[in-house]
């Protein structure tokens, strides 16, 4: 094998999702608990961007959060397997990421907060899933495979990267790159700029109204999620959707629409298997927002930009 076709695996790595269900669906409660510390002290954003993790050059991190006159953040640390929570007056505690249940993270996670002076109080039961078992009794998810969580992270690398990436082209509102942890899926979102119906909702666990203000404008969206294939799926669509929007040429040939999830799908083998991952994500997520912007008669000339207009002045 070739330096280049070493590198590239290398970086894309496979990571079946059968082989790590039971990891995932701790991780994803753990992502929970510290989402919503964040969310009962950030002050509301539209779409509750406020909320979200995004991808760190060790896992995955809350950003400054305030506290009275003081910050703090909390950083999922996937290369030592930590979770590290630090206060803007130089306090520090950890908790360790290792096989334990749902209910000893959360007690760990709040006391290790309580250590540091701050005392916060969420609802502290999941969303988006079901059953939606509270935080503190539950015993059912207590897995946690160090070697698959670090993989995941490094896919969450690759798609974050190359998200970036695609978030470059567009000057319209355009959310960051952040993780939802919902549904535990890697987002981007562009907007036209027009106001959307209210959001039907219908999510497990969660009220109707947090759909509706995260829907609350017309939208293309895309993203990384760990469930839709066999090794995880990108996926995009528009809200509202419009007419044709399932029909349109998208690239690449493995990308089709998926009618249970009313979205396009490409299966991350797809991409980490290419011969340029970069560029085969990169035609889904371009194809896929023309998708939503042609069929929907976005204002694209006013919308979109050359990331590269200054290049010959840098």
């Amino acid at each position: 094998m070739g330096e280049t076709q070493t590198a590239k695996v290398e970086a894309w790595p496979s990571l079946r999702v059968d082989d790590w269900t039971s990891t995932r669906d701790t991780l994803h409660m753990w992502t929970q608990i510290v989402g919503k510390v964040r969310l009962s002290q950030a002050p509301l954003l539209n779409h509750w961007w406020q909320v979200t993790l995004y991808v760190s050059p060790r896992g995955l991190t809350t950003g400054s959060i305030p506290y009275g006159d003081r910050l703090f953040d909390i950083e999922f640390d996937f290369c030592d397997h930590q979770l590290l929570i630090r206060s803007s007056d130089g306090g520090v505690q950890t908790v360790a990421l290792e096989p334990k249940s749902v209910a000893d993270f959360y007690q760990q996670t709040m006391q290790a907060l309580g250590r540091l002076g701050f005392e916060i109080q969420i609802l502290a039961r999941p969303n988006e899933v079901e059953p939606a078992i509270p935080f503190a009794e539950d015993t059912r998810h207590a897995a946690y495979d160090a070697e698959a969580v670090h993989l995941f992270w490094r896919q969450l690398v690759q798609a974050s990267r190359v998200l970036g990436i695609f978030r470059s082209y567009f000057v319209g509102k355009v959310s960051p790159v952040h993780l939802f942890w919902g549904a535990l899926d890697l987002a981007c979102t562009r907007f036209s700029g027009r106001p959307a119906p209210d959001h039907p909702g219908g999510a497990p666990n969660c009220g109707d109204w947090v759909m509706v203000e995260g829907y609350s404008r017309e939208l293309s969206s895309c993203g990384f999620w760990p469930g839709g294939g066999e090794e995880g799926a990108f996926y995009a669509y528009a809200y509202p959707e419009p007419d044709g929007f399932a029909d349109y040429p998208v690239e690449p040939a493995a990308a089709q629409y998926n009618q249970q999830y009313q979205q396009f799908l490409l299966p991350y083998e797809a991409v980490r298997t290419a011969d340029d991952p970069d560029e085969t994500l990169l035609r889904f997520l371009h194809t896929t927002y023309a998708a939503a912007a042609d069929r929907g008669n976005w204002d694209r000339a006013m919308l979109e930009a050359d990331p590269a207009r200054w290049d010959q002045y840098r």
